[in-house]
């Protein structure tokens, strides 16, 4: 008894000093990283806030509304990101607490360690859709797990469970996965509780319709980007298998993946338990598996899983095994310091060394975004309005900038927010200042000013560049330019009912507006 009681002992104080090195961490992370240019697009969806959002639900638009109100900077932003993953290992250790025999309580606390210094755990600071998404997924398993040991009142849990499944879908699709996963566990395993996964449903329910009620009067655009215009020209192979076997392996850890595989079973810990951990992490990543048949499947895709997987992990390993896997994955964690060293505060200099001299100009532009900003407005032309050429550095220029700034052309399928929230209507005959990473060709601007300049913005060895155009011409950057944007993203199908669509109602396209014609 003494024996255990010490190595409990050692296990807290473990926990104890991973959760608060892994939080000093990633506050001085959060603090001092560079802010990227996915953070920065999301920035604006706080500025701006909407019951939804071009590429994904509105969640996080909601989040950074309220941490706007403890200011703008890097730290407040990223205040409620940094807190994801530390929050996540307390319900790691919590739910293994209420699952593991007494005798084996030492392992809740060592994998809740493990998740902590698992690289993607304490490098979880930038604030993005995942954030809202990774939290309310875990908290929604927290539930089905609190719910599935209950014996009365389960339902409560279950309707729980559905709810933060809602926020959970709020915040980004992939949610739906971790909701089927409920289901093949209930219908599956737990037969008894058939009408389980209808709780759930009902409890997410809400979230579901808010986000198709948004989506049906404002063009589909989640759907259209989600299931169509990213996925245009996707083709799979044995590449985008192996890819994805051998990231979710890297992301999961070898050790802690072949450790829990080759595990016999969990001593004293019921094989109904077993099942359900098993279940929500193996189920979603058969789905992308099936998925990679297709297309790629991002890294990112996967994290929301990986509690789950720790905590299956925890039930089925010894203390010993798991304290291994903490000095590993500690040892895994190294390089990618160095890395996030390197990309946000070793001297520019490194990168103009091959092979990381290839991106030197966006190491620059990341690293002196104030810098180019300031240069950007020293001579902005009276009454003019900065514009980017892409989505990333109109993004990055407009958080430093303290203004929206929008796309000037057809851009790609990311990030479409101008086409909820621009009207380029209202710069016909003003003055539009144009920043592009590349020279520019006239050509592509001529047509829709009445006159132009070019000129170059050299800073730290890397030029930029600058269009001056005077007198914007709408009507042939409707005709052309917004056309060609309608014709590739507002492919509306036929069989989904367009109540509105802010982007072709303000331009008069009528084949994406309401009552466009029939058959289209």
């Amino acid at each position: 008894m003494f024996l255990n009681d010490t190595h409990l002992s050692a296990a807290r104080r473990l926990f104890a000093a991973t959760f608060i090195g892994t939080l000093l961490l990633k506050v001085w992370l959060a603090a001092t990283f560079p802010m990227s240019g996915d953070e920065a697009f999301f920035y604006q969806w706080g500025v701006f806030p909407a019951w939804g959002y071009s590429d994904h639900p509105p969640m996080v638009g909601w989040l950074i509304a309220l941490l706007r109100l403890a200011g703008d900077s890097p730290l407040a932003l990223r205040s409620a990101t940094l807190l994801v993953t530390s929050l996540i290992a307390l319900g790691i250790v919590d739910v293994l607490r209420r699952h593991l025999p007494a005798s084996r309580e030492s392992s809740a606390w060592l994998a809740g360690a493990v998740y902590l210094v698992l690289p993607w755990s304490w490098m979880f600071v930038l604030v993005t859709t995942d954030t809202p998404l990774i939290l309310f997924m875990a908290l929604s398993v927290w539930a089905y797990f609190r719910a599935d040991a209950a014996a009365t009142g389960s339902a409560r849990w279950y309707l729980l469970c559905g709810v933060l499944l809602g926020l959970a879908f709020l915040s980004k699709y992939f949610a739906a996965l971790l909701g089927f996963a409920y289901a093949a566990h209930a219908w599956g395993w737990r037969r008894e509780r058939a009408w389980a996964p209808f709780v759930v449903f009902a409890g997410a329910l809400p979230g579901i319709a808010l986000n198709i009620g948004f989506n049906a009067f404002h063009g589909w655009s989640n759907v259209m980007f989600n299931v169509f215009n990213r996925n245009e020209g996707s083709t799979g192979s044995w590449r985008t298998v192996a890819t994805y076997l051998g990231m979710a392996a890297y992301l999961l850890t070898p050790w802690l993946l072949w450790q829990g595989l080759r595990a016999r079973g969990g001593d004293g810990v019921s094989p109904r338990v077993l099942k359900v951990a098993a279940v929500l992490w193996m189920f979603p990543l058969a789905l992308f598996l099936l998925v990679s048949l297709r297309r790629t499947v991002g890294l990112h895709w996967v994290l929301g899983f990986v509690p789950v997987f720790v905590v299956w992990a925890g039930l089925r390993l010894s203390a010993p095994a798991l304290k291994k896997s903490w000095w590993a994955t500690l040892a895994l964690s190294v390089p990618h310091l160095l890395a996030v060293g390197l990309i946000a505060w070793a001297p520019l200099a490194w990168w103009t060394h091959a092979p990381l001299d290839r991106l030197y100009d966006r190491a620059v532009f990341l690293r002196e975004t104030p810098a180019i900003v300031a240069a950007l407005q020293a001579d902005l032309p009276a009454g003019a309005t900065l514009m980017a050429r892409t989505y990333n550095p109109a993004a990055m220029l407009a958080y430093h900038h303290g203004r929206y700034v929008p796309v000037f052309g057809p851009g790609r399928h990311h990030a479409r927010q101008d086409d909820q929230i621009i009207d380029f209507r209202r710069y016909d005959g003003q003055p539009i200042r144009v920043f592009l990473y590349d020279e520019p060709a006239r050509a592509d601007f001529e047509p829709y000013f009445e006159s132009l300049s070019v000129k170059r913005l050299t800073l730290r060895g890397v030029d930029f560049w600058v269009v001056d155009g005077q007198g914007f011409r709408f009507q042939p950057f409707r005709d052309q330019v917004l056309a060609q944007v309608a014709r590739e993203f507002h492919g509306i199908p036929a069989w989904l009912p367009v109540l509105g669509n802010p982007f072709c109602e303000r331009y008069g396209f009528a084949d994406c507006a309401p009552g466009r014609p029939v058959g289209r």
